[in-house]
């Protein structure tokens, strides 16, 4: 195993194939509103992120149907994760976040998996999911974007939440039992290589479950897309993104998932997505650069304490 893919951990887990469908609903972000800021990300578009979603004008039932009438005969799959997956879904009232959450518990549901700010994360809500998950016998995920672990590149990017945020949010979110997702941004012009593989350490230190990495997408009328186009920035080399993720997976503990490791966004939309190649393509050339090479995810791991010890 090169890896631990997130399919094949949700084969173990489950028993067999489970698809996440993705729930759009109708809200936005702190740093949208005039919360905490304006504008949003500076990478995020209009819309925000979630490229396959349904509209947010439907129902979360109607939502996960028309999915699944494209999933189960495509994917064979028979058990869904209903995904909260666009802008930040604790970011609205109690009542309304308990209403979308219970109109998804459906019998082929096995799993919800919210995806939200490490700021935006109150015991309510926890408290809630922890009900829905004793109550319907559901696995519980929370999928935390952080994007860096620099500071100074968080700020750059308008996130409007620190490293601190995301540590406290994680410590929280464990209290509770739920699984952890952390989602990261491999290629951020203003992160180091460095910055990269201590995010991958801090990940095995907090315990987090699964990661999912983007590579840098960069979407039309947004701040990057404007300064993409002044050559404001300079991006990594496709050569450069593989080696950077192969040794950020070898530094990883081999019992994190790997959810993704590639962005993926419509071609219409973009001015810069994976160095106009597949993201399948470029996950290809990773795999058989570690098979090659003899790499494994957690080859390089070793606790701190491991390290003094020699």
């Amino acid at each position: 195993m090169l890896y631990r893919k997130y399919s094949e951990a949700l084969v173990e887990k489950f028993g067999e194939k489970v698809y996440k469908l993705p729930v759009n609903l109708p809200i936005t972000c702190p740093n949208r509103d005039g919360s905490i800021g304006v504008g949003g990300c500076i990478f995020c578009a209009a819309e925000g992120t979630g490229f396959e979603a349904q509209s947010e004008k439907l129902s979360v039932s109607e939502q996960l149907a028309n999915n699944k009438a494209i999933i189960m005969p495509k994917y064979k799959a028979s058990k869904f994760i209903a995904y909260f997956q666009n802008y930040t879904n604790t970011y609205m009232a109690l009542e309304a976040f308990k209403q979308y959450i219970l109109e998804a518990c459906e019998a082929d549901i096995v799993g919800i998996s919210v995806s939200t700010r490490p700021d935006c994360l109150s015991e309510p809500y926890l408290e809630f999911l922890h009900e829905v998950k004793e109550r319907f016998g559901l696995s519980i995920e929370v999928e935390l974007g952080l994007q860096s672990i620099n500071i100074n590149t968080l700020e750059i990017i308008n996130r409007g939440h620190g490293l601190a945020e995301y540590i406290e949010a994680v410590l929280k979110i464990k209290s509770y039992g739920f699984s952890i997702c952390t989602h990261l941004i491999g290629n951020l012009p203003w992160d180091t290589e460095r910055d990269f593989y201590e995010a991958a350490k801090l990940i095995n230190v907090l315990d987090v479950d699964s990661v999912k990495i983007h590579s840098l997408y960069i979407v039309k009328g947004t701040v990057l897309g404007d300064w993409y186009e002044q050559d404001a920035f300079d991006m990594i080399t496709p050569d450069a993104y593989i080696d950077r993720v192969i040794h950020f997976l070898r530094l990883l503990k081999p019992t994190v998932v790997v959810q993704r490791l590639f962005g993926r966004a419509p071609e219409e939309i973009t001015l810069f997505c994976n160095w106009e190649m597949s993201w399948r393509k470029l996950q290809n050339e990773l795999e058989e650069k570690m098979t090659s090479y003899g790499y494994r995810q957690g080859d390089l791991y070793k606790s701190q304490f491991e390290r003094q010890e020699e």
